[in-house]
C-alpha cells in the first residue's frame, strides 16, 4: 500500500471529500449520499478513504501516537516544549489537574476524529450493503476491513474515556442523537467491539495483494488485545476486580494462531522498526500508513509527533516528550543482565554512568533516549548534544529517539514549524503479540510457557546493538542484558513471572505509548504512578502539586460539550 493505495487516496479524495461535523453525525461535503455511490469502484475508493481518515490527525488532537496520551500520562515521559504553559493541556495530563471536564484541550480533538473515522468506515459499508456479491467480488473482504477499522477507532476512544456511544452503519442521524454513551455496559461494549474484529477475521483473507491492508492475521491479533484488555474486569470506579481466565484463554488461542502463521517475526534488530525504510517488514502486524512525495501539496506525512523534535540545528522546534528520569533509570541493569526491578530508581542514571565503562544497561536505552555524546538515530557523525534542549532546566537532560527521524532521510518534511515524516506508526507490532500471549498464560497460572516469549523479546534487544555505535566501532553504553533462566538468575514464579512481563513491556515500547493504558489495565495506575510522581517531584520542580487520584484518572472525562450537545444523554465518567 505504500505505493499503490496512495494514488487511490489522492483519487477517494477526488470522489468524495469527506468531513465530519463537531460531534457523532457524519455528513460528506457535498451532495453525494451512499445511495448514489453504486458502482464497485467508488465504493471501493470509499474504504480508501476509511483507511485515510485513520491517520487524520495532527499533534493537536491525534488518533495515531497515543504520546501524549499513554506516555506523558504515564512514568515514561514529560510534556516538554518551552514552559509549562506551552500546550498547557498536554500539562494537565501530566499533572492529572483535569478537574472539569471542560479542560481536557486537546483530546475534545481526538474524539471529533475519531469519530471522524468512524463515520467514514460507516458511510462506506453503508455504500458496501447495497452491493450485491455478483456486482462487486470484493464485498465480504472490504467489509471485513471497514469492521477492522471501525474495531480500532473504537477500541482506542474505549481506553481513553471508557464509556462512549458505539455507532454503527445501521443508525441514522437522528438514531445517533438517542445512542447514549452508557447504552451498554463494560464487558457489553468490549463484546460490541470484539464483533468488529470477529466479522474481519471471518472475511479476510491472510494475505492482501496490497500491503497495508488489514488481514486475517491482523485482525485475530487485534481481537486478542480487546480480549486482553477486557479479562481486567473493571466496576464502575474502574478498579480490577477479578481476571477472567475464559477471555485469557481466547487471547492465547488467538495469538498462537498468529504466531503459528509464520506470517510475522521479529526484526532481527530493534532499529528497524523505527527506521524509515523497513515500513511494513515482519514485525509490523498492521500501521498506519504515510507517504511522501506522493503528488499532494505536503505529502500524506505522519504530524501526530511533529512537536516532538529538538533544538538541534537541523530541526529547530518544540522538544516535546521527553524521557523521565524514572524511565531512564529502568533500563539499568545487575550484573547478571536481569532489570533492577526493586532498586532502580534508588539512583539516578546520568550522562556520566552511560559510558562503555560506565552502569550497565539493556541495549534498548540507546534505541529509544537521545544521550549526551551517544549517536543520534543511528549516525556516529550526529552527536546528541544537551545544547539540543529547549529548556533543560525545566525537562532537561534526555532527548527522545524513536519518533523522529533524521534531517537527510528522503522520509523528513518541514511543514511551517512543524516536522513530519512518511514512517509508518505500527498500531500492533509482533512483539507486542508475544507478550499479550506471555501476559494470558502467566494470568493463567502457566508462566512456564511464557519464559521463552519473553526470552525472545530480550534477545532480540542483545544482539540490537550495531546500529548504536560510535564512530570507532565501540558501543557508548555498557551493555548488558541476558535472558530469564529459572533457577539459575530468577525463581519464575507467578509473581516474578508477572513482575517480568510488566517490565519487558515498559521497556520495550517504551515512549511508543501503552505505557499508561497497560498501568490501567493491570489496575496499578494509581499506585505506580503516586510512586513515580512521590520520587520525581523532588527531581522536576514542576511536578510539586502532581497527583493521581485512583477512581477518576485512570480515564479522561467525556467532553462536556458532548454532553451538552446531546442535552445531558451522556453520563460523565466518575470523580468530574
Amino acid at each position: 500500500m505504500k505505493k499503490n493505495l496512495y494514488k487511490i487516496f489522492i483519487a477517494a479524495t477526488l470522489v468524495l471529500s469527506v468531513g465530519c461535523k463537531d460531534y457523532l453525525e457524519y455528513e460528506p461535503k457535498g451532495t453525494l449520499t451512499a445511495n448514489q455511490l453504486t458502482t464497485p469502484d467508488k465504493v471501493d475508493q470509499l474504504v480508501t478513504a476509511a483507511y485515510a481518515a485513520i491517520g487524520n490527525d495532527f499533534w493537536d488532537g491525534p488518533i495515531t501516537s497515543m504520546w501524549a496520551y499513554g506516555s506523558v500520562r504515564s512514568d515514561d515521559a514529560y510534556k516538554g516544549g518551552g514552559s509549562v504553559g506551552d500546550v498547557g493541556e498536554y500539562n494537565t495530563y501530566e499533572q492529572y489537574n483535569l478537574v472539569t471536564p471542560t479542560t481536557i484541550g486537546n483530546a475534545n480533538n481526538t474524539w471529533t476524529r475519531a469519530y471522524g473515522a468512524i463515520s467514514r468506515a460507516n458511510f462506506a459499508l453503508k455504500a458496501l450493503n447495497g452491493l450485491t456479491d455478483a456486482d462487486f467480488e470484493n464485498k465480504k473482504v472490504r467489509q471485513g476491513e471497514l469492521r477492522f477499522l471501525r474495531g480500532h477507532m473504537h477500541f482506542l476512544l474505549k481506553v481513553l474515556f471508557k464509556n462512549i456511544p458505539y455507532i454503527d452503519e445501521t443508525l441514522s442521524e437522528e438514531d445517533i442523537l438517542k445512542v447514549s454513551n452508557r447504552q451498554y455496559t463494560n464487558d457489553e461494549l468490549w463484546n460490541k467491539i470484539a464483533e468488529d474484529f470477529q466479522v474481519a477475521i471471518d472475511n479476510l483473507p491472510e494475505t492482501q495483494s496490497q500491503v497495508g491492508r488489514a488481514n486475517k492475521l491482523a485482525a485475530k491479533a487485534y481481537l486478542a488485545k480487546v480480549r486482553l484488555y477486557q479479562a481486567y474486569q473493571q466496576d464502575e470506579n474502574h478498579k480490577v476486580t477479578s481476571i477472567n481466565p475464559q477471555r485469557l484463554n481466547e487471547v492465547v488461542a488467538l495469538t498462537t494462531e498468529v504466531t503459528n502463521s509464520n506470517k510475522y517475526r521479529l526484526q532481527p534488530d530493534f532499529a528497524e522498526n523505527f527506521l524509515y525504510g523497513f515500513d511494513n517488514g515482519p514485525e509490523s502486524v498492521f500501521a498506519v500508513q504515510f507517504s511522501i512525495n506522493d503528488g499532494t501539496e505536503i505529502g500524506r506525512l505522519s504530524m501526530a509527533t511533529s512537536l516532538n523534535y529538538s533544538l538541534a540545528p537541523q530541526y529547530g522546534c518544540c522538544w516535546f516528550h521527553i524521557p523521565s528520569q524514572n524511565m531512564v533509570n529502568a533500563f539499568k541493569t545487575t550484573a547478571t543482565g536481569l532489570p533492577q526491578f526493586d532498586t532502580f530508581n534508588n539512583e539516578v542514571v546520568t550522562d556520566a554512568d552511560l559510558t562503555p565503562t560506565g552502569k550497565p544497561v539493556d541495549p534498548r536505552l540507546d534505541h529509544t533516549v537521545g544521550v549526551q555524546g551517544h549517536p543520534f538515530k543511528y549516525n556516529p557523525s550526529v552527536i546528541y548534544n544537551h545544547s539540543w534542549e529547549r529548556i533543560p532546566e525545566l525537562y532537561g537532560g534526555f532527548g527522545n529517539m524513536k519518533e523522529q527521524q533524521e534531517a537527510t532521510s528522503s522520509s523528513f518534511k518541514k511543514v511551517g514549524p512543524f516536522y513530519g515524516s512518511a514512517k509508518n506508526i505500527d498500531i500492533i507490532r509482533y512483539a507486542d503479540v508475544l507478550l499479550w500471549q506471555a501476559e494470558a498464560l502467566i494470568e493463567l497460572g502457566r508462566q512456564a510457557e511464557a519464559l521463552p516469549l519473553i526470552n525472545q523479546i530480550r534477545a532480540r534487544a542483545k544482539n540490537s546493538t550495531n546500529r548504536t555505535k560510535l564512530a570507532n566501532g565501540t558501543s557508548p553504553s555498557n551493555y548488558n542484558i541476558n535472558e530469564y533462566v529459572n533457577g539459575v538468575n530468577i525463581t519464575w514464579n507467578q509473581e516474578n513471572a508477572r513482575k517480568a512481563l510488566q517490565w519487558e513491556r515498559r521497556l520495550e515500547f517504551a515512549m511508543e505509548s501503552p505505557r499508561f493504558f497497560d498501568l490501567v489495565r493491570w489496575g496499578i495506575a494509581a499506585e505506580t504512578l503516586n510512586a513515580y510522581l512521590n520520587v520525581e517531584k523532588t527531581r522536576k520542580t514542576f511536578l510539586s502539586a502532581a497527583k493521581f487520584t485512583k477512581g477518576r484518572d485512570e480515564y479522561f472525562p467525556i467532553p462536556q460539550r458532548e454532553i451538552d450537545f446531546t442535552k445531558g444523554l451522556y453520563v460523565q465518567n466518575p470523580g468530574y
